[in-house]
């Protein structure tokens, strides 16, 4: 399959902001798809060659594509530089090199998308000495073989890693639903995908066996599961009224880990991955090596929460104490001495060649305890099963008491099974300071900011910040930041931002307040703040509570970065509407 067919898909794509347009352009592209390639279509329309959490990354600094442009076309290396400047898109970047160039090659060779496909892993995988240089003429050859505006356009974004199509993942569910189904199948597809985080899989599956084939797609270690997540009440009694008797358990302050042990050639093979499914076992060996004591079994998928310990006191510290381990590739020996963790497991989702999520929740639990042996660094979560509002109120307390950020309530019902991907009535948190107006924290995606005044010029002054939307697939503007941040941190907000720096508001963005710059919606920020209302000029949940009002944070303070979650893991529009709702009712 030539690659101009995908790249010409993807110009339609861009042209619109319409996610219906969207999906019926990416049904049309998946129904012409040689099956054999389907999974790299999908792939390379997510800007990437495998799923996260392989580890595969082929995003390629601005510069060494600047280097493969020249060597692909001769124009002065200036000039490339102040185009990127100018811009900051290496796909429009790469097409004026190739307009500008003087004559049209007589050896070009048409690209397709298995040729493209090779060459960019062969790139991803490229290390050692010269290494450089060999990704430099890989990535030339490809730009020189060029015909087309749309395929130079799209493989400087690919090489990049940023397509900038707009396109999320449920947007390619809902499309080869259609492709191989009906809109009704949608369900069927997100189940799959949840289960093994791979939609180039869920694709070949499709294109094998149909829309039952994907009963055949199941839990394996190895293969990280995209977490489950928690919805939120304002109190106990709220909580108990909703599920009842249920088992509340100690909310750790940490970074959320899935942990897969299972036998390979080598032996035991152990490997942690974050919610956003990226692989960490590196930062963490010694908690690898802990629980190679502290596993009784052969192969299992643990859910849990790497905590960071006071090495003075043995207290809990808050999660940015874990934030000092991750990308540190040197000096790991003396980070593991400074931050130490702790993991403490609260399911079981698969042992011993079993899945285990469609089971109760209290049997995954007996599970757990059967398959682990705690020592002092692992260890399975605190938990009380009870309906009385004193007995869960006395363990709330308790549980701030020992450093954690609060409670959360699991069902314990007989359908009370782990939902991957999803969030639901099954779990329910409940933090610090939920009992007074917006005390308790959201996370917010930036995706807007302001140019800075007086001490703050030359950088941003104040950040646009966003909801996810679940059901649009869009990022709605609730509230301006510019409180809470030190000297340092502003600092670093030129080089944590301008990188997703665009010219225009993005497609998956819905703001009537206008930035003086965009941003792709990719860092979360922490934010506290006083309480909400409602807003003319913001589009969070615009005209759910009052025609042609949104809803807005006032007087919002940053906390900190939250570097384990994307931006689909932002704080929901539902969830405020719900929070807002919450606050009429208690002032009622």
């Amino acid at each position: 399959m030539d690659y101009s067919v995908i790249a010409k898909a993807y110009s339609r794509i861009e042209a619109t902001r319409k996610r219906l347009e969207m999906t019926e352009i990416l049904v049309e592209l998946f129904k012409i798809t040689p099956p054999n390639i389907l999974d790299k279509v999908i792939y390379l329309t997510q800007g990437k060659l495998a799923p996260d959490f392989t580890g595969i990354e082929l995003g390629l600094s601005h510069t060494l594509v600047h280097e493969a442009l020249y060597e692909a076309f001769r124009v002065d290396k200036k000039l490339i530089e102040s185009w990127w400047i100018s811009g900051g898109d290496t796909g429009k970047v790469a097409l004026k090199a190739m307009e500008t160039k003087k004559q049209t090659s007589l050896f070009q060779e048409q690209l397709s998308v298995n040729f493209i496909f090779e060459t960019m892993m062969n790139i991803a995988k490229a290390s050692g000495s010269g290494s450089q240089e060999y990704k430099i003429k890989l990535l030339a050859l490809l730009f020189h073989n060029s015909s087309t505006k749309n395929e130079i356009q799209y493989l400087g974004r690919l090489a990049s890693g940023k397509m900038r199509l707009g396109i999320a993942d449920m947007t390619i569910v809902d499309a080869l639903a259609q492709t191989f189904g009906q809109k009704e199948d949608k369900g069927k597809v997100e189940n799959a995908y949840n289960i093994c985080s791979d939609l180039g899989k869920v694709a070949n599956t499709l294109a094998a066996d149909g829309i039952d084939g994907l009963d055949l797609i199941e839990l394996e270690a190895g293969t990280p599961l995209r977490a489950m997540l928690c919805e939120r009440l304002p109190g106990i009694p709220e909580i108990i009224e909703k599920l009842g008797k249920c088992s509340f358990e100690y909310k750790y302050d940490g970074l959320r880990v899935q942990a897969h042990i299972w036998q390979a050639d080598e032996g035991q093979n152990i490997q942690l991955y974050t919610r956003q499914l990226e692989n960490v076992t590196a930062q963490f060996p010694d908690v690898v090596e802990s629980m190679r004591g502290a596993f009784a079994g052969k192969e299992c998928i643990l859910d849990g929460e790497c905590v960071p310990v006071d090495i003075n006191t043995g207290e809990m510290l808050p999660f940015q104490e874990v934030s000092h381990r991750r990308g540190r590739k040197t000096e790991l020996d003396s980070a593991i001495k400074d931050y130490p963790v702790a993991v403490f497991f609260f399911d079981c989702l698969f042992l011993d060649g079993r899945e285990l999520v469609n089971i109760p929740y209290p049997n995954r639990r007996e599970r757990l305890a059967s398959c682990i042996k705690t020592s002092d660094n692992v260890l399975i979560s605190n938990s009380l099963i009870t309906d009385d509002p004193d007995e869960a109120e006395s363990f709330f307390q308790r549980s701030l008491d020992d450093g954690c950020e609060g409670i959360i309530a699991k069902s314990i019902g007989e359908e009370s099974f782990y939902r991957a991907g999803s969030r639901g009535w099954q779990w329910v948190k409940f933090k610090r300071d939920y009992k007074s107006e917006l005390n308790d924290t959201v996370d917010l995606a930036i995706i807007g900011g302001f140019a800075g005044k007086g001490r703050r010029a030359g950088t941003y002054g104040a950040l646009l910040m966003a909801t996810y939307n679940h059901e649009t697939d869009t990022f709605e503007s609730v509230t301006k930041l510019g409180s809470g941040f030190n000297d340092e941190m502003l600092a670093s907000f030129s080089s944590m931002l301008d990188e997703h720096k665009v010219k225009k508001m993005p497609i998956r963005v819905k703001s009537k307040m206008i930035p003086d710059y965009w941003f792709e919606p990719v860092v979360v920020m922490e934010v506290k703040g006083a309480e909400i209302t409602l807003s003319p000029i913001h589009t969070c949940g615009l005209d759910e509570i009052r025609k042609g009002n949104g809803l807005a944070i006032r007087f919002p303070r940053f906390i900190g970065l939250r570097e384990d979650k994307g931006p689909e893991d932002a704080t929901t529009t539902e969830e405020m509407v719900s929070l807002y709702n919450l606050q009429l009712k208690k002032l009622e």
